[in-house]
């Protein structure tokens, strides 16, 4: 059922469907890896990065629901349901428990560093399909790659 008709060619939206609802899992999963490690850290630098954690939590939030409103206006229903984020995502499992806060950024470094990686390939994919969608992922990915610098920075 097409409640919403696209204005791409089928080809075409079988690939920015596929890079968009790629985007929305893993941004949904860096949202809620960030949380975990905010709730847990611990360490003389826990104030400062707790308050970091919420900032990645925000953009990658905003993010996803500018993702997921994207696919919706291309006539794709957007798929953010634990088991299609559990199953699709790029980010390694999130420690359980307390979390020194040095491990905390090396986690966060990795988390990022994953999901920038995917970005990147769905940057390339939307170029000739779509470049409305592509340039909303380059804006996250650029996003994205400053949350990436800052954590490193943070354990230089």
């Amino acid at each position: 059922m097409y409640v919403v008709k696209s204005p791409l060619a089928d080809a075409d939206l079988k690939t920015v469907a596929e890079a968009l609802q790629g985007a929305l899992v893993d941004l949904l999963d860096l949202a809620l890896a960030a949380k975990q490690i905010h709730w847990n850290i611990v360490g003389p630098r826990f104030r400062s990065i707790h308050l970091q954690l919420d900032e990645v939590v925000d953009s990658a939030r905003t993010h996803s629901d500018t993702v997921a409103e994207r696919a919706s206006a291309l006539g794709v229903p957007p798929d953010g349901r634990a088991a299609t984020v559990a199953s699709g995502s790029g980010i390694k499992t999130t420690p359980a428990g307390w979390i020194k806060d040095t491990d905390a950024v090396g986690a966060m470094v990795d988390a990022l560093g994953s999901v920038i990686t995917r970005m990147r390939e769905r940057v390339e994919a939307t170029g000739g399909p779509d470049a409305v969608s592509q340039d909303l992922l380059i804006g996250i990915t650029a996003d994205l790659e400053k949350h990436h610098w800052m954590f490193q920075a943070e354990n230089a």
